[in-house]
């Protein structure tokens, strides 16, 4: 089956591309269309999750394993599109580089046949072109997890320093447990 895709910037301007690509194809295979289209140039770490029709990000598959075994992780070399992607599972997010934080939002159009002569992957449409610099992300904590009790104003987190404080920092003190 081929899997019809959308794959939007998470931007303020237009700029998507669809892509059909096997069911049976990689992630890995996904990301490298996905990089090809937009011409990024590939050679960063890049994550797609699965998500809801609310966009919250879920279950990771990574490009690379960098936890040294320590959890179990899902690569993309190792699961299919088809695994990932249903008419009730239709929305993943895909990040590139995660010092720019490249973001897209991917939705399945359709699942439909394979078509005698095309060569699958392929991009069939492509808006906009990328800007030069990802768009800014603004992370806020989910309300859901706000700790109500908590009193403790942001001063007392950053240690609320003052005036009467001037030799918090004494040399001295410091040239005592050789840091320098």
């Amino acid at each position: 089956m081929i899997y019809r895709l959308r794959v939007i910037l998470d931007a303020t301007i237009d700029c998507f591309r669809d892509i059909e690509i096997q069911g049976t194809a990689s992630l890995e295979d996904f990301h490298n269309v996905i990089i090809q289209s937009f011409q990024l140039p590939g050679d960063e770490m890049a994550s797609f999750y699965k998500s809801d029709d609310d966009w919250n990000q879920g279950q990771e598959y990574c490009l690379f394993d960098m936890n040294e075994g320590l959890t179990p992780v899902q690569k993309m070399n190792g699961t299919n599109v088809e695994a990932v992607f249903s008419k009730a599972s239709s929305r993943m997010i895909y990040i590139y580089d995660f010092l720019s934080m490249w973001t897209f939002l991917i939705e399945l159009e359709d699942i439909v046949g394979k078509s005698e002569g095309i060569d699958y992957p392929q991009v069939v449409f492509s808006m906009g072109t990328l800007p030069d610099e990802a768009q800014d992300r603004n992370f806020e904590a989910d309300p859901r997890f706000a700790d109500e009790d908590d009193d403790m104003g942001d001063e007392e987190y950053r240690g609320s320093l003052d005036e009467d404080d001037e030799d918090f920092y004494d040399e001295q003190d410091l040239d005592d447990y050789d840091l320098y």
